[in-house]
């Protein structure tokens, strides 16, 4: 049987869970809540490169992803950030959203997947 790490764990969740050769991430917001939509994704996309690279792997390992925004009209902004991120070699399976998210100030939240 795998064994189940945990990294950054707080009162509510963490923010990774490696199982079974899987990487699970939480839902990633930005810092700035002032932020624009593209500065928010790029803030946003800096921490899983982080987090993956904590736990040994990469964004061109990507199995899935979530990506929410709070208005689609600023849904492009998201997708040029994203794209320009994106290994295109390895795109993972991906769905994008649009609903309100926990604080007001956050336009962009992403959660994903990856192969160890």
């Amino acid at each position: 049987m795998s064994e189940t790490t945990r990294h950054h764990v707080g009162p509510r969740m963490s923010q990774a869970v490696e199982y079974n050769g899987v990487i699970y991430l939480a839902g990633q917001v930005g810092d700035d809540q002032s932020a624009d939509t593209a500065t928010q994704t790029r803030q946003v996309l800096a921490k899983i490169d982080r987090l993956l690279a904590e736990c040994g792997s990469d964004k061109s390992k990507l199995l899935w992803a979530q990506l929410w925004v709070t208005d689609m009209r600023n849904f492009n902004d998201m997708n040029e950030v994203w794209d320009a991120w994106i290994d295109p070699g390895n795109p993972p399976v991906r769905a994008g959203l649009c609903s309100a998210l926990a604080e007001p100030g956050w336009k962009v939240e992403i959660m994903v997947m990856a192969a160890k």
